[in-house]
């Protein structure tokens, strides 16, 4: 990943347009933004790109519209609260689409104006990576950069074919992924511990099936883990399981022995009898789980192998909660687990790379991510990136 192109590598900008793909996809309410975090995002490579001297024009999407022009789904209310993030006028090219009207709109702000685009996903051709569209807004502008990591393991028009047409580079904010994830995972300082949990087995099969080859110690946590301890024999009760992915789960755990990487389970459980906040519950081994009861958390004797082993690593990569984290006092392996992480991040003695799904929440709810090396916020692209597969926005990026 190291050898993807910056804005640094583009030259003097001066009177340049740049086009950026950001991540606008944002919280609305009301017509208004709820949560302005993917806004301020932006504002390193928007302010980098105006201060050497280029106009700015951002494209994103918005929900899905699937090609259809869907008022509810305009970026113009996205236009004015990005306004007040940036402290400066965002002029929003409303019904201009693509084409010679969004020309003639672009080019008649002066340098160093911030245009938005309408939703990019109003256009029929934007999701099947349509050539003529791509032609036509890589014709807005001199340069493109691409800001949206999240929106990366897309090949999409403004993700992948807009780079056949125009120099393409990496913006701040997806720079700084790029960086994080290669010390995570792609020349990451050994030993590197993976921390996977989360509900079902089947929806991170591929995600498991490369980190045993990548990682030299796995734990898994949340309702996978049920399934890994059936694998192995163990009654769970009536926990969430996939009895019928244990082959599976043998199977990972034959090409984790093969690769040397060793898989760490829980060796004390929290149950109980009914899945609800506050409701009765004991640790005990899984072993010991009864046929009424359900697995919910991992106990503290699990916590501690899991800080251990922090403790013996250098790196860690984290995707998932270690239980039904969002019901007190089901939260507790998580909170702890995570902020021991963060603590030994903190001091410089790991470096600890986490997102995807639940796992920013699960960090916030911890009070840790702010202490982690680096949190990404892009779900689907960090998971595809976790499963060893190419980004086509990514792959497009570099040198």
């Amino acid at each position: 990943m190291s050898s993807f192109k910056r804005i640094a590598d583009a030259g003097d900008l001066t009177g340049k347009t740049a086009l950026v793909r950001v991540d606008f996809n944002v919280p609305m309410e009301n017509g208004k933004v709820t949560d302005d975090t993917r806004l301020r995002a932006a504002l390193g490579t928007v302010n980098a790109l105006r201060d050497a001297g280029a106009k700015v024009v951002l494209m994103a999407h918005f929900g899905r519209p699937k090609g259809q022009i869907v008022p509810e789904m305009s970026l113009e209310p996205v236009a004015e609260a990005f306004s007040k993030v940036l402290g400066a006028p965002v002029h929003f090219a409303e019904n201009c689409g693509f084409g010679p009207k969004a020309k003639s709109f672009v080019a008649s702000r002066p340098e160093g104006d911030v245009i938005l685009m309408e939703n990019t996903r109003f256009e029929p051709g934007e999701e099947k990576n349509d050539k003529e569209l791509s032609e036509r807004m890589a014709a807005l502008g001199d340069i493109y950069v691409n800001d949206a990591f999240s929106a990366a393991h897309r090949a999409h028009a403004s993700t992948e074919g807009i780079t056949h047409f125009l120099p393409a580079y990496a913006g701040v904010t997806m720079e700084a992924e790029l960086d994080a994830l290669e010390r995570a995972l792609g020349t990451p300082e050994r030993p590197v511990l993976a921390v996977v949990g989360g509900a079902k087995v089947s929806s991170k099969i591929d995600l498991l099936k490369n980190l045993v080859t990548k990682v030299d110690k796995l734990a898994i946590g949340g309702g996978m883990a049920n399934t890994f301890l059936a694998a192995k024999g163990v009654d769970v009760g009536k926990s969430l399981c996939e009895h019928d992915l244990a082959d599976l789960a043998r199977e990972i755990m034959e090409i984790a022995g093969k690769n040397e990487c060793e898989i760490l389970l829980p060796v004390d459980v929290v149950v109980a009898k009914d899945f609800a906040a506050y409701a009765e519950n004991r640790t005990c081994a899984p072993e010991d789980v009864a046929a009424d009861e359900m697995i919910l958390d991992a106990g503290m004797k699990t916590v501690a192998q899991l800080v251990a082993a922090m403790g013996q690593s250098k790196t860690l990569v984290w995707n998932g909660p270690l239980g039904a984290f969002e019901m007190p006092p089901f939260d507790k392996a998580t909170v702890s687990a995570a902020q021991a992480a963060g603590i030994r991040a903190k001091e410089g003695k790991l470096i600890a790379v986490a997102g995807g799904g639940d796992t920013v929440a699960a960090l916030n709810h911890a009070d840790a991510a702010r202490d982690f090396t680096f949190v990404s916020t892009a779900g689907g692209a960090f998971l595809e990136w976790m499963e060893g597969k190419p980004l086509p926005g990514v792959e497009a990026l570099k040198s």
